[in-house]
């Protein structure tokens, strides 16, 4: 029997009346566990033939599914380190099957760590378009980058800014934004015991201010006609349709939209919304879809694009590795050339971190391709892959960071693929592959 705090269960009571003991029978349960597919990556039938155990169809995503109970870690299987599929309970994924991220568009993710919603909203996107993923904790925004990077995103820009800044500068820029807001993390008590010792009735309160500065901010950042998604993984009222009440009342140029989905069940007075609780087959969540009618004038400055000094010896990289052309224009931050994705703006004063996919790194006078350019590529593209099955031994050394026997015929660069899923590279020569797999990954292998 899980406890919780009294308070927190007499909230409950008042809200879900005669179906509370079906909710505290499934709190007193184990949570859901599950996984997400990335269709840019890998299909359906790859992810089952590399997992031992079976998965089901969620109904928050055509791409989410549940795992058994007593499934091995998912963190643990060599696809999971080619970013063929992201470790998340099912109805997290909910808030972006609402936002409905279309390819070609501008999209902010604006409280973004660990990365599971930015992670699906670019693949909804395609690798088409500008996703803008921003974690005003600069410690989290480097787990979102991460995450991004072994997702093969090759089209987001990762920040670190304040969402009041940030908005203000790109005033009117984007098409859609999520706010998946920091709140009291209800939905979370069963797999996040710290959660339920954080939790009292004013932490409630205190989160109800914060989502409602964030929504202002957010606001701003919107073009006209653009949808602003509020997302929350707790059962509050005052951190759900009550701050989506005070928003629209401050901000009568949005209206509430239908959510469009039939998972879950209707908000509190709020039936365009949509609650997700424990007897719908998740954790918990909220979710509400807004649009902006008034005119917005956008006030974000073009990106400085400048030939670099370097861009001669990136081109002919580039070349010797893939057989498509170079698909964007090219930018340098510090030592490390970077392919710009769409759309690009300004980014100085915004706290970037990353934007775009780094194509490689000047060391010594020459330049190092980026294991984070090979991640967001596939087989087709690369003019040398090794292909290895999933479960196979050598694919595991080279995950340890082993040199590899490979055909004498390859020369240069090449991919590493466990099932058709690009999982990092090396430099070939003589029949040896020099390994270039991450020092930093191959302990978590």
């Amino acid at each position: 029997m899980n406890e919780y705090p009294s308070a927190f269960l007499s909230r409950m009571h008042t809200l879900l009346g005669g179906e509370y003991a079906d909710f505290l029978e499934c709190m007193n349960r184990p949570f859901v566990r599950g996984i997400r597919l990335n269709p840019m990556k890998c299909d359906e039938k790859t992810l089952k033939n590399a997992l031992d155990f079976p998965i089901e169809i969620s109904p928050f995503s055509p791409y989410s599914y549940y795992i058994p109970e007593g499934a091995d870690k998912p963190g643990r299987i060599p696809l999971h380190h080619a970013g063929a599929f992201y470790s998340q309970e099912p109805s997290a994924a909910s808030a972006v099957t609402i936002l409905g991220p279309q390819p070609g568009e501008k999209i902010l993710d604006l409280c973004a760590a660990p990365g599971g919603k930015s992670t699906q909203i670019a693949a909804l996107m395609a690798g088409r378009g500008l996703l803008w993923s921003n974690e005003v904790v600069r410690s989290r925004a480097t787990a979102l980058l991460s995450n991004l990077e072994r997702m093969g995103v090759p089209n987001a820009v990762i920040s670190s800014c304040h969402p009041e800044l940030l908005c203000e500068t790109l005033s009117g820029f984007f098409d859609r934004v999520l706010v998946d807001a920091p709140c009291s993390g209800e939905g979370m008590f069963r797999r996040d015991a710290q959660a339920v010792q954080d939790w009292s009735e004013e932490h409630v309160k205190t989160c109800a201010v914060r989502q409602g500065l964030i929504l202002d901010s957010a606001a701003h950042a919107l073009r006209e006609n653009g949808i602003l998604v509020y997302s929350t993984c707790t059962f509050s009222p005052e951190e759900n349709e009550d701050t989506v009440r005070a928003f629209l009342h401050r901000h009568p140029d949005f209206v509430l939209e239908d959510s469009g989905v039939s998972f879950g069940r209707p908000g509190i007075g709020m039936p365009q919304a949509r609650r997700v609780l424990p007897m719908d087959g998740g954790d918990g969540h909220f979710v509400a879809k807004m649009k902006k009618t008034s005119p917005a004038a956008c006030r974000a400055a073009e990106y400085p694009f400048a030939k670099l000094s370097a861009e001669a010896d990136a081109k002919a990289l580039y070349g010797q590795i893939f057989s498509t052309p170079l698909p964007r224009p090219l930018i340098q931050s510090g030592g490390a050339i970077l392919i710009a994705p769409e759309f690009l703006p300004a980014l100085s004063g915004l706290g970037v971190i990353r934007a775009g996919v780094m194509l490689g790194e000047i060391q010594k006078g020459r330049i190092e391709p980026a294991h984070a350019l090979f991640l967001s590529s596939l087989p087709r593209q690369l003019r040398q892959t090794v292909e290895f099955s999933s479960r196979s031994l050598r694919l595991r050394a080279y995950l340890h960071g082993e040199e590899l026997e490979v055909d004498p015929a390859l020369k240069g660069y090449a991919g590493v693929a466990a099932d058709g899923v690009i999982t990092g590279f090396g430099k070939c020569s003589s029949g040896k592959m020099k390994n270039r797999y991450p020092k930093g990954l191959r302990s978590h292998t």
